[in-house]
């Protein structure tokens, strides 16, 4: 049986489309206990956030952007 590692090495040495494919499949295979009103409540938000967005109402900024504003908060 191969170990953790020599799988690694070996995924890694996958084309990235491939390892894209992998990761999607190994996220999948997770199980996780989530409450459905807690579900419920995250697909509502989404739900809100787009239409503010699509209104209007919010001005959506670029994800680099955001992140660099997380940086400066988080002083990284």
């Amino acid at each position: 049986m191969r170990s953790i590692e020599q799988l690694t090495q070996e995924i890694l040495a996958l084309p990235s489309a491939a390892r894209a494919l992998l990761a999607d499949q190994l996220v999948d295979s997770l199980e996780f206990d989530t409450d459905p009103a807690v579900q419920a409540a995250w697909v509502a938000e989404a739900k809100r956030r787009h239409d503010d967005v699509r209104d209007g109402s919010v001005q959506p900024i670029p994800g680099a952007d955001a992140l660099a504003q997380v940086r400066r908060l988080l002083k990284l």
